[in-house]
C-alpha cells in the first residue's frame, strides 16, 4: 500500500494532511477545514482551536452542498457540463446529531485545484453508507481512509447513478478492510 502522504491521493476535497485525512484546503491560514480523527469530526477555522463531533453524535445524512452559506442546500448539484464542481465558495459537511438532536453543518474551503463531480459524490456515498452501517467511526484511522480512497479514486467520470455510487462505497469498504480495533 502507497503511502498516504507521498501519493498525492485524493477524492474531490478530501485529502491527506499531517498523518490524518481533511476535506477542505488545510494549507491556508484563513481557511475552514475539517479533519478525520480518531474521536471524531474536528472542524478547524481561522483562530480558534475548532470544535470536535464525536462520531457517537451522528446519526445520518452526511451529505455534501457547495456554496458559501450552508442554507444553500439548492447548490448541492453544482455540476458543470463537462463533469467537474461548480462554483468556488466552499462547501459544507451537512449530517444530523443525536444528543440533543440537531441539524449541523461543518464549513470546508476548496482547493484551489478543481474537483471532479464523480470524486465529490463518490466520498459523499462512502460518508453516507459508512454512516447508514454505523462505521463512521473508520474514518478516524488514516491508514484505512487511505485503502477506501485509493479504490475510489480515478477512474472515468461516469456511471453516477445512486446505484452505481453505493455499489463503488461498499466495494472501497470491503477492500480497505476492518480497519484498526
Amino acid at each position: 500500500m502507497p503511502r498516504m502522504e507521498a501519493n498525492g491521493t485524493q477524492l474531490g476535497p478530501l485529502e491527506p494532511v499531517g498523518g490524518h485525512w481533511a476535506v477542505g484546503d488545510a494549507t491556508r491560514p484563513d481557511a475552514h477545514w475539517v479533519e478525520f480523527r480518531p474521536d471524531g469530526l474536528h472542524q478547524r477555522e481561522p483562530d480558534s482551536e475548532g470544535r470536535l463531533v464525536p462520531w457517537s453524535r451522528i446519526m445520518s445524512g452526511i451529505r455534501l452542498t457547495w456554496g458559501k452559506h450552508s442554507w444553500n442546500t439548492n447548490d448541492r448539484a453544482m455540476y458543470t457540463p463537462t463533469g467537474m464542481v461548480a462554483g468556488r465558495d466552499g462547501g459544507w459537511m451537512h449530517m444530523t446529531l443525536r444528543h440533543p438532536y440537531e441539524d449541523h453543518q461543518l464549513r470546508f474551503d476548496q482547493h484551489a485545484r478543481p474537483y471532479r463531480a464523480v470524486d465529490a459524490l463518490r466520498l459523499e456515498s462512502l460518508l453516507r453508507q459508512l454512516s447508514d452501517e454505523g462505521k463512521l467511526h473508520l474514518l478516524g484511522d488514516p491508514e484505512w481512509v487511505g485503502r477506501a480512497v485509493a479504490c475510489l479514486a480515478g477512474g472515468t467520470n461516469s456511471r453516477l447513478t445512486q446505484r452505481a455510487l453505493r455499489r463503488v462505497a461498499a466495494e472501497a469498504m470491503a477492500t480497505a478492510g476492518p480497519g484498526s480495533p
